[in-house]
């Protein structure tokens, strides 16, 4: 692939794509492409992953296609060496009182330390992503080609089908980026699917009140939350046996990451216990603790992958797409108001991050996502999800207009297929499989109390 696509002749870059061929000779509609988002989450696994989940009326009409998107994984892989805190700039959850000094200093060294790559490094955008997957449509020999794109694969979807909406088939966009506030105002919606999603687990934690002790009701579980990230603000706790202190910081980030999914609510309330025992100088027991030690694991990096590439990648994508303000104090005083306003979010939705710093400018403008094409797409978005809130899948709807239908489903978590909404599922299998035109606008059920 060019490294930069306005010259064509110049560096290319490798992209790394696999393919499970299991569409049956005269079934086959096309091929399907699968992006996980992130970004900076690689893909090439995705397909086995999907194959597992999909019905035969699929699979039999699709050939599976996965890709790490250019500088992820093993697609000339980049890295800013990031190191320490650097790597958690993502998700700048404020220090104690709600001082962001602490993120100011991390940021202003990821974007200097990403500056070292940045010639090279603004070239990797979603634009030129989007570039790369038509490029991987042509190497497969197909007219167009089907998609299935998931959180920031979402806002790739709508970005390729949007550069090239000719070469589009079936499109389906799950846990869904509003294009209109890419990036630093879809960070912003954090604050909102906080609050609309942890009150699922806070009812998990409640009904089990006897062995856990942090609140009969969804209120007071939300206070000894909120309570405790105080707390461990200004008096981090160690894990015993271990270098690693449990912070606010990183009771936050462990929470929004476990929303995400609806079975990982019932751990998620075993790691609030454990880390409440070790701010108050207990010994958590050996159910709690053997979940703190499962949350904390680190993940080794795939042989070949430098350790801070998705980070970098992240950074990449958020920070090269759009400009951002340089204003410091603008953070600071955003920081306050939504930690004031949305306690359970600490202000870090609206605090500083490496792209106030960024060397380097976009090279070019947002793509201007648009309804002009085929009725050719499918979003899915549930009612209750942290890291894409209700309100930015209905900003995608707009912004695609009459090409999209639109599903909605009463669940919480980011993702709708395969979650337990038998309705979902059915409609998602349809779309693909029939090439039913997706209804303007439909809801379903989520999965029934067990």
């Amino acid at each position: 692939m060019p490294l930069d696509y306005r010259r064509p002749g110049g560096e290319t870059i490798t992209v790394a794509v696999s393919r499970i061929a299991t569409a049956k000779p005269g079934k086959k509609r096309g091929d399907l492409l699968f992006n996980p988002g992130g970004p900076g989450l690689p893909g090439l696994d995705m397909p086995g992953q999907m194959a597992a989940t999909l019905p035969k009326e699929v699979l039999d009409s699709y050939d599976l296609i996965g890709f790490d998107a250019r500088g992820i994984g093993h697609s000339t892989p980049m890295s800013c060496g990031l190191t320490g805190p650097a790597l958690l700039t993502i998700f700048p959850y404020p220090g104690a009182g709600g001082s962001i000094e602490g993120n100011v200093a991390t940021a202003r060294t990821a974007a200097r330390e990403c500056a070292t790559i940045g010639a090279r490094l603004r070239f990797f955008t979603s634009a030129n992503t989007a570039r790369d997957m038509d490029r991987i449509r042509q190497a497969l020999g197909a007219r167009k080609i089907s998609y299935w794109g998931q959180s920031f694969g979402t806002y790739l979807g709508a970005v390729y089908a949007s550069l090239f909406p000719r070469n589009t088939g079936r499109m389906v966009l799950e846990g869904n980026v509003d294009p209109d506030k890419v990036w630093a105002k879809m960070l912003n919606t954090w604050n909102q699917g906080m609050n609309d999603r942890f009150p699922d687990a806070a009812r998990v934690a409640a009904a089990d009140d006897a062995g856990l002790g942090l609140g009969g009701t969804v209120e007071k579980v939300t206070d000894t939350f909120l309570a405790l990230a105080d707390r461990l603000d200004r008096k981090p706790a160690t894990v015993p046996g271990t270098q690693v202190a449990i912070s606010g910081a990183l009771l936050r980030g462990v929470t929004y990451q476990m929303l995400l999914h609806n079975e990982t609510l019932a751990p998620l309330t075993r790691f609030w216990k454990a880390a409440s025992d070790l701010s108050a100088g207990r010994t958590p027991a050996d159910a709690d603790a053997a979940v703190l030690r499962q949350v904390l694991a680190d993940t080794p990096a795939a042989k070949g992958v430098p350790a801070d590439n998705q980070a970098t990648m992240a950074l990449a994508m958020i920070c090269g797409d759009t400009t951002w303000s340089r204003d410091v104090d603008s953070y600071a005083k955003a920081t306050a108001a939504a930690r004031a306003r949305y306690p359970l979010s600490a202000g870090m939705p609206d605090n500083i991050t490496a792209c106030a710093f960024w060397s380097q400018k976009p090279i070019e403008p947002v793509v201007e996502i648009t309804s002009h094409g085929p009725r050719d797409i499918l979003i899915l978005q549930n009612r209750r999800d942290n890291a894409t809130p209700w309100a930015a899948g209905r900003g995608m709807r707009e912004a695609l207009g009459e090409r999209a239908g639109f599903l909605g489903v009463d669940n919480g978590g980011h993702y709708v297929y395969n979650t337990g909404s038998a309705c979902a599922d059915q409609a998602t299998v349809a779309f693909l499989s029939k090439a039913t035109p997706p209804a303007k606008e439909a809801s379903c059920d989520g999965p029934r109390p067990s």
